[in-house]
């Protein structure tokens, strides 16, 4: 028998072994892995046959389902957020698994094409980087239209591991299940991380492995996660990479800002001239829509700044897009906003450029928290060099960020204009 490559067929081989185990929890109801693709080829047999992918907006349960019934028909699925209108897609896709939207935070979202190949392979490697087990139990709060809720499915079923499903973040859900289900995995971004905290929330004994991805995160929310005893493994993907590339383990040592380990195995990583992150290895994308992608030498160049150490360890460094020129000398944000987010007083922080004549772009540091200007500016000046300090400091209620944490770069620099109005 040939080894299981599709979301389908790895559910088959969970059921084969153990039917009766738990493949899925949701909203208090379960479902065994026998019932899981009883219900699965049920739905299978209700989907109208079509020329393109099966595409879907809906809530997380929803989108499971489509998920594991798509495969079981061999058809591409796409899940699209139900704020989002729905994308037409008319034709055939070849070896195409699901499709996924980047998330936009830059600009334009770009569909992703991933097959079972490159799904498979992602799985497989974070699988074993983790590990995961049959018995082990994730819980997963991150979107399903998002390429972190998807690969959560592909993991537990690889591994007959049951998958805590949750409707999006609740924090006071969330807890609630930390404290009376053995969870022994879970995903999050640094703002779900930051809340649980702000909640007291402390990880029960069954929690192995906590992966922060989607977002940049701070070393002051590090420490403080680590301190109240959460086993922290910051990583990084992306939509492209069919998500977890690069993973920290705590094992690793001491841990700095940006730091995202080695990638898994099979995988190149290159720093660009521009001193942006390539990436080539099994488990990234076919390609986008439109066909691109890749260089003649099989790289995709990422929208990311890196720098590798001497051990092929990657540091993410932030986003090339948003470098930002102040006073002639090259910023960026993630810098400056790592900075003050550990000044007492700040709840959460972004900086963002505004055009000016003097500076190039005049630094504007948007804060969420109780801190003086002042003394975040006094903060700001005992580890910043001039160039990187704000110039101006707005207090807001609360940061654009999107479904999975990011920073929306765009609605940034409008919420700037509109405050120096």
């Amino acid at each position: 028998m040939a080894a299981p490559t599709s979301l389908a067929q790895h559910l088959q081989l969970a059921a084969t072994k153990s039917p009766q185990a738990s493949a899925l929890l949701h909203a208090g109801q379960r479902y065994s892995f026998a019932e899981l693709i009883d219900a699965s080829r049920a739905l299978a047999g209700r989907l109208a046959v079509r020329q393109g992918p099966v595409i879907e907006a809906g809530d997380s349960l929803h989108l499971a389902r489509l998920a594991y019934a798509c495969s079981f028909q061999n058809w591409p699925f796409f899940p699209v957020d139900r704020g989002n209108a729905l994308p037409a897609i008319n034709r055939p896709l070849d070896d195409v698994a699901l499709i996924i939207a980047t998330s936009g935070s830059e600009g334009n979202p770009r569909a992703v094409l991933l097959g079972n190949a490159q799904l498979d392979a992602a799985a497989a490697a974070s699988n074993e980087r983790l590990p995961l087990h049959p018995g082990d139990l994730w819980l997963n709060c991150l979107p399903l239209y998002h390429i972190g809720g998807q690969s959560i499915l592909w993991r537990c079923a690889r591994a007959g591991a049951s998958m805590l499903l949750h409707d999006g973040f609740d924090a006071k859900q969330v807890a609630a299940d930390l404290a009376t289900l053995p969870v022994t995995h879970i995903s999050l971004v640094p703002a779900m991380l930051a809340r649980l905290l702000d909640l007291g929330t402390t990880p029960p004994a069954s929690l192995r492995v906590a992966l922060i991805g989607g977002a940049a995160l701070v070393q002051s929310l590090y420490d403080r996660a680590v301190a109240a005893g959460w086993p922290l493994y910051p990583s990084y993907g992306m939509s492209e990479t069919a998500a977890q590339f690069a993973t920290f383990a705590p094992a690793d040592g001491a841990w700095h800002e940006g730091q995202v380990g080695r990638p898994m195995p099979g995988h190149d990583i290159h720093i660009g001239a521009n001193g942006r992150l390539q990436v080539r290895g099994p488990q990234i994308m076919r390609s986008y829509l439109d066909g691109s992608g890749f260089d003649a030498d099989g790289w995709l160049t990422t929208g990311d700044l890196g720098r590798i150490d001497a051990a092929g360890r990657l540091t993410i460094l932030g986003r090339a897009d948003d470098m930002l020129i102040s006073g002639g000398r090259n910023v960026h944000p993630q810098e400056i906003e790592s900075c003050l987010a550990a000044c007492p007083g700040v709840l959460d922080v972004a900086v963002t450029g505004r055009p000016d004549p003097i500076w190039g772009d005049l630094i504007v540091a948007l804060v969420v928290g109780p801190v003086a200007p002042n003394d975040l500016l006094a903060h700001a000046r005992r580890h910043l060099p001039s160039a990187a300090l704000p110039r101006q400091i707005h207090a807001v209620d609360r940061l654009p960020r999107n479904a999975t944490g990011k920073l929306e770069r765009a609605a940034l620099r409008r919420l700037a204009a509109e405050a120096a109005q």
